[in-house]
């Protein structure tokens, strides 16, 4: 990496050489960025939907402009649904499905789909899994129908399941070894406390070597189920081409009642906690910020969305501008604001040399204050605003991206509409907006702070910011599934020998 930011260094020195004195007096009076591009018109495609017979939801968009079709099916059922004491279920389910069903090898799934043209995936997330493929137009009841077979009747092979542990383990060690993922983890647990939005997906070195097929089969078979699914297919068909496609291939999956989702304690609000990863030796620290915020359906997701932007995201982003650009403390910095049903996040982040720890988190601290205390430029609101309306196009640009777009808005029950108004709404946001959801949403008194670094290069200095009380947690005793984020005695005995890298 560093020889790559050496090779452009001198590409730009000698570009900047063979400009002439008076091109360069003319074309760099100020570091204003280039004026964004005009945007164009959008025009959503018209979509249909039906259920059938089963329950499961079918949305058929119809776009002509290629002769190929994508679909995506999501399962209402996530990380929020599998077992508290065994973190990571869901992931490891999701991504067998692909590898292998009760009539298909996980080879012979791979070569239909690549012998049709096509791609298949599968994968999770805190609140759905999903199926999602792509195929060539006259493949389409093929492809349909290996992904019912997939979500239907995955084999969950011994062979695989041991495969894919090993392999879960390995992909942990590397995480537990970058700072960058010690800070994610462990401010989502700060911020989510015991609700499941706070667990890792992957789940644990513990609870991955728990997981057993017995557990992977009642995940399946509790939630895996058209009457708890949402079919998007996308492409160069008619409506009732899609729906009888969707009616060949998935109309046999049998429903069956879905179990309430149990209850699972709230979000803690938003309080003050500082948590100091020790890393002895690290030359750099890790620095996340932010707290409990919004969720997706919240009337002021919008003007929230571009708060959060302002903070640190593209088409503004004061947290570079000070950080980088005025005090020259780190390579980048950013802020995002992650949305679900029951709640959110927004989280500044960026890293720093350990001496610059204390003044750099200050700096991020003073910002998320500096959105309530004062009015945002119209100049800097434009920015943020040029940047969702004109990329805005991008996100509805293919099928796949069409289908995502669509079936979140079914899923979070907001309506479809939102979607062809969307620009309309970012650009009606005023700055007097922006400091009332700023004032209304952002907590900078109750922020919550993780620092993944050498402590010894800074904790003392956090007492003068006004962080006197802090949690120092050696990396070799970090537990995300403690309360404390401590690994005590017993539960030290319990974590498994993670393999060699």
């Amino acid at each position: 990496m560093r020889n790559r930011r050496l090779q452009l260094a001198a590409a730009g020195l000698l570009l900047l050489a063979l400009i002439p004195a008076t091109v360069w007096s003319q074309s760099w009076p100020t570091e204003r960025p280039p004026r964004p591009l005009e945007s164009r018109s959008v025009d959503f495609p018209p979509y249909e939907i039906r259920t059938l017979k089963n329950g499961l939801q079918v949305l058929a968009v119809l776009h002509h402009e290629q002769p190929a079709v994508s679909f995506r099916l999501i399962v209402k059922a996530g990380s929020t649904v599998e077992p508290a004491d065994k973190p990571g279920v869901a992931g490891f389910a999701a991504s067998l499905l692909t590898l292998g069903t009760t009539t298909k090898s996980a080879g012979e799934i791979a070569n239909t789909i690549e012998s049709a043209g096509g791609a298949l995936g599968s994968g999770s997330a805190n609140e759905l899994s999903f199926v999602n493929g792509a195929v060539i137009k006259d493949r389409t009841e093929l492809a349909l129908a290996l992904a019912a077979d997939v979500v239907q009747n995955p084999a969950f092979a011994d062979a695989e399941i041991e495969r894919h542990r090993s392999q879960v383990l390995s992909a942990l060690q590397v995480g537990y070894d970058d700072p960058d993922y010690v800070a994610g983890v462990v401010f989502d647990r700060l911020v989510f406390g015991g609700h499941p939005y706070g667990r890792p997906n992957d789940g644990t070195p513990a609870s991955v070597a728990r997981i057993t097929r017995e557990d992977l089969l009642a995940y399946h078979r509790t939630w895996f189920v058209p009457n708890n699914a949402l079919l998007a297919i996308v492409g160069d068909l008619t409506a009732d081409e899609a729906f009888a496609a969707a009616e060949k291939a998935f109309g046999s999956w049998e429903s069956r009642p879905v179990p309430e989702q149990q209850n699972v304690p709230d979000p803690p609000a938003p309080s003050r906690r500082v948590v100091v990863v020790d890393r002895p030796g690290s030359a750099q620290t890790e620095i996340r910020v932010g707290h409990l915020a919004i969720g997706r359906t919240n009337p002021d997701f919008v003007p929230f969305d571009l708060v959060v932007r302002i903070l640190g995201g593209e088409g503004a982003n004061r947290l570079f501008g000070v950080l980088r650009s005025e005090r020259g403390l780190t390579y980048g910095a950013s802020a995002d604001l992650q949305t679900y049903k029951a709640a959110g996040e927004v989280v500044a982040q960026t890293d720093t040399r350990s001496e610059a720890t204390a003044e750099s988190l200050r700096l991020m601290v003073d910002e998320f204050s500096r959105l309530q205390r004062e009015t945002v430029h119209p100049n800097e609101l434009r920015g943020a605003q040029d940047f969702l309306s004109g990329s805005f196009p991008l996100t509805i640009e293919t099928p796949s991206a069409i289908a995502t777009q669509v079936l979140a808005h079914i899923f979070y029950g907001l309506d479809l509409q939102e979607i062809e108004t969307y620009r309309d709404r970012v650009e009606q946001v005023t700055p007097e907006d922006i400091q009332r959801a700023a004032r209304q949403h952002l907590r900078p008194d109750r922020l919550s702070i993780v620092l993944v670094g050498d402590a010894s290069k800074f904790a003392d200095q956090l007492e003068s910011l006004g962080f006197p009380e802090f949690e120092r947690i050696p990396i070799a005793e970090l537990d995300l599934n403690s309360p404390t984020l401590r690994r005590g005695a017993t539960s030290r005995e319990e974590q498994p020998e993670l393999p060699p890298a």
